[in-house]
């Protein structure tokens, strides 16, 4: 149950600076910086992300918004599904929230799972490291902490804009950027089913794939404030009868900052070309196009426990690790 004359509801438009107030007072708390942008938020509760989410926000007497679940319908069988509670609550009344949130996110999700028409539905919520509180509302709740993950970061220096500073593309692999229209200016679809099909393919073999349809793909990534058409890069391998053909490909974002930087959504190489320095060549086109505009940084996630040695990879290329999140699974029947 709520907290006693506490109120549940959906959040409005006039609720997103202080639901931005509220994750970045979580993000200090649990994390020590806060980096959660009012655009982002904006986005999911009441702009382009938000047909794919529902959310649900209580408030105390005075109408104060002091916790916020929310239930995305991620693909088929997975809901990625998240809590924040104010850290500034009284531990009885946080715990409280906590929960009745949680039991919320278990009936939309069995909601959502029922109209996909499915048995069973993943919810994948996520937490900071460190932060004891959130783990143990979750493990309360029935979840397992399955995976761990670094998100780290990479200083870009001015001077790799220019040619000839970053290693070229080993032989027989080109790294371009997404074709596009020269009279729409929009991506060419042949170019973004590419990029489609070759991370679906890369990342078959990873942890907690689920297949995502072309158009879910492209549809959640345009939902980011951050994206940008220009941050789509493939690579291509020569084969044996000479044509080129997508490997790898690269998906970017624009980070909220002053200044802003690049960030890597997606990374992935079929597996019949790796070991050909296809991952490098993407990210060193990364670094340099970070590096022309101006952006000090380029982030990424990896999975501290992938056995393809991803994490050795950026290591070696200068990425460092600015800090740690977990992942927490809960497999959740869905009744008929």
């Amino acid at each position: 149950m709520i907290p006693s004359g506490w109120t549940a509801g959906e959040p409005s438009p006039a609720d997103v600076p202080a639901l931005l107030a509220l994750l970045r007072r979580h993000e200090i708390v649990a994390r020590g910086r806060a980096s959660a942008s009012a655009s982002a938020v904006e986005a999911d509760v009441v702009g382009a992300g938000a047909a794919s989410r529902r959310h649900r926000v209580l408030r105390s007497a005075d109408g104060s918004v002091h916790a916020w679940g929310t239930v995305h319908d991620r693909a088929a069988g997975r809901s990625i599904v998240a809590v924040v509670v104010d850290p500034e609550l009284d531990s009885p009344s946080a715990d409280s929230a906590a929960q009745a949130l949680l039991g919320w996110i278990e009936q939309v999700s069995a909601e959502v799972g029922a109209e996909r028409g499915l048995a069973a539905t993943q919810l994948d919520s996520g937490a900071f490291a460190e932060d004891e509180r959130q783990s143990g509302w979750l493990s309360a709740a029935g979840y397992q902490r399955v995976r761990t993950w670094w998100q780290m970061s990479r200083i870009v220096d001015p001077q790799e804009a220019a040619p000839g500073v970053l290693p070229a593309p080993g032989p027989g692999v080109v790294v371009r950027r997404v074709a596009r229209d020269p009279d729409s200016g929009l991506p060419v679809e042949r170019d973004l089913a590419a990029v489609h099909t070759v991370l679906e393919e890369a990342f078959t073999d990873h942890f907690n794939y689920h297949e995502e349809s072309f158009e879910q793909f492209c549809a959640r990534l345009r939902e980011d404030p951050g994206h940008r058409w220009d941050h789509w890069w493939i690579a291509e391998v020569t084969a044996d009868d000479g044509a080129p053909s997508p490997a790898g490909a690269l998906v970017a974002a624009v980070t909220a900052g002053d200044p802003p930087g690049s960030y890597v959504e997606y990374l992935g190489v079929l597996r019949t070309a790796r070991g050909r320095g296809v991952a490098t060549s993407l990210l060193h086109s990364v670094f340099v196009d970070a590096a022309a505009r101006d952006r000090p940084t380029v982030g990424i996630e990896v999975d501290a426990d992938s056995p393809t040695g991803a994490a050795e990879l950026y290591l070696a290329m200068g990425f460092t690790t600015d800090y740690q999140t977990a992942s927490w699974h809960r497999d959740l029947p869905v009744p008929r």
